[in-house]
């Protein structure tokens, strides 16, 4: 078995919910004459549930959804289950997009996107594809704030499907997925301690959340910068120190952007950092941190290790860019925890025949309450949780007025 299908093996042993899905629905191939085009971090997670959608019935076409974290063994493997997979992992942007253009070409009726360059693409280049495009799945935060636009331009031709917004997905993935995977990556790729360090969260939406509680737990002081008052005050209630990041950049030791802004950290920042300062982003894409700004003020650029480039700024002090500025859990790691995944996908999973069975107006929807509370359920039982019900007095009682 090549390493590819090993890990595909590994994360199937741990996905109980994917697991669940296909033994309740695989008998009624309920995604039987359906093309997928996926649009998604290529990694065993996501390999799996490409598979269980092939197992449900769909003809699925896959490809990245960022040029840095496809891993190219598992893209590999992914072909020998029957899968057509157009996927290359590379620092070309060119040939990323070349890649999402060949699975719009295939002419999908779905589309399971992260990050929306599937969706946003057709729309705004390959218009033919719309014909026959029954809806959109979207996994992420930065996804949904572009599809959101392009409705509100008007431009948008089809239903979405806001699976990020589900509780199920936002309030695990994005906090304890992104928290536990970042952390990880950092101290992976640096073999440095957080403990004792500043830690610097831009950001304090559930991924900063989730960054800034780990980074706690593991000994850091933790500064959050915010531009959103009520997250700032939030990040103050839970006894972070809040400041803007021009104060914030004299002190850090790590920064991590997860804000899905552009040039959060630049000039102004980088010229008042520590020597030795480490840089990683953990948004979508790789704008959050200003790198051209960074090229500029640097007099030398060298690799220090795997996945770490140093940039000697003429003050003396060398900054460390963690993954070329790509996110950075993904670009220079395996990604969130499989059960994490686990929950997230099987909204993915359900919501999309949901769409396959059901047809819904132009616009950004929200993940049907009873598929979120499905998974919730599926995933107590088994874990073997049980919990209370309410009685018909209870329900009664809520109910009057």
């Amino acid at each position: 078995m090549n390493l590819g299908r090993k890990k595909i093996d590994w994360v199937s042993r741990f996905m109980s919910l994917l697991n669940r899905i296909e033994e309740e629905y695989s008998p009624k191939q309920p995604l039987k004459g359906f093309r997928i085009g996926m649009s998604i971090h290529l990694e065993a997670k996501t390999a799996y549930l490409a598979i269980i959608l092939k197992k449900l019935g769909a003809d699925v076409v896959v490809t990245g959804s960022n040029p840095l974290s496809t891993q190219d063994d598992v893209a590999e493997a992914l072909k020998e289950y029957g899968l057509t997979v157009y996927a290359k992992r590379t620092s070309d942007e060119s040939v990323y997009m070349a890649n999402i253009r060949k699975v719009l070409e295939t002419r999908p009726n779905l589309i399971l996107d992260d990050g929306a360059d599937l969706t946003v693409t057709a729309h705004t280049q390959m218009p033919e594809v719309l014909e026959g495009l029954k809806g959109v799945t979207e996994e992420t935060t930065t996804g949904l704030r572009r599809l959101r636009a392009l409705h509100k331009s008007g431009m948008l031709k089809v239903p979405v499907i806001a699976v990020n917004d589900a509780y199920t997905k936002y309030l695990f993935d994005n906090r304890y997925g992104t928290g536990q995977s970042t952390l990880e990556s950092i101290m992976r790729n640096t073999n440095l301690s957080i403990c004792g360090k500043t830690v610097v969260v831009c950001g304090y939406g559930w991924c900063g959340k989730g960054i800034a509680q780990r980074a706690k737990g593991l000994g850091a002081r933790v500064i959050v910068t915010e531009v959103d008052p009520i997250k700032a005050l939030e990040a103050v209630m839970e006894g972070f120190q809040v400041m803007p990041i021009k104060e914030a950049a004299k002190v850090g030791d790590i920064f991590i952007t997860a804000t899905g802004n552009k040039n959060v950290i630049s000039v102004e920042e980088f010229l008042v950092m520590k020597n030795n300062a480490i840089l990683a982003n953990a948004g979508h894409f790789n704008v959050e941190i200003d790198i051209k700004a960074l090229e500029e003020l640097a007099v030398e650029k060298y690799e220090a290790r795997p996945n770490v480039t140093g940039y000697v700024l003429e003050n003396g002090n060398t900054l460390f860019l963690l993954a070329e500025g790509r996110l950075v859990n993904l670009a220079a790691a395996d990604g969130h925890p499989v059960e994490i995944m686990d929950l997230s996908f099987a909204i993915q999973a359900l919501s999309l025949i949901y769409l396959a069975n059901n047809k819904l107006e132009v616009g950004v929807h929200p993940v049907p309450k009873e598929i979120d509370e499905w998974v919730a359920r599926t995933k107590l039982d088994t874990l073997g949780v049980k919990i209370d019900h309410l009685t018909f007095e209870q329900k009664s009682y809520l109910e009057s007025f």
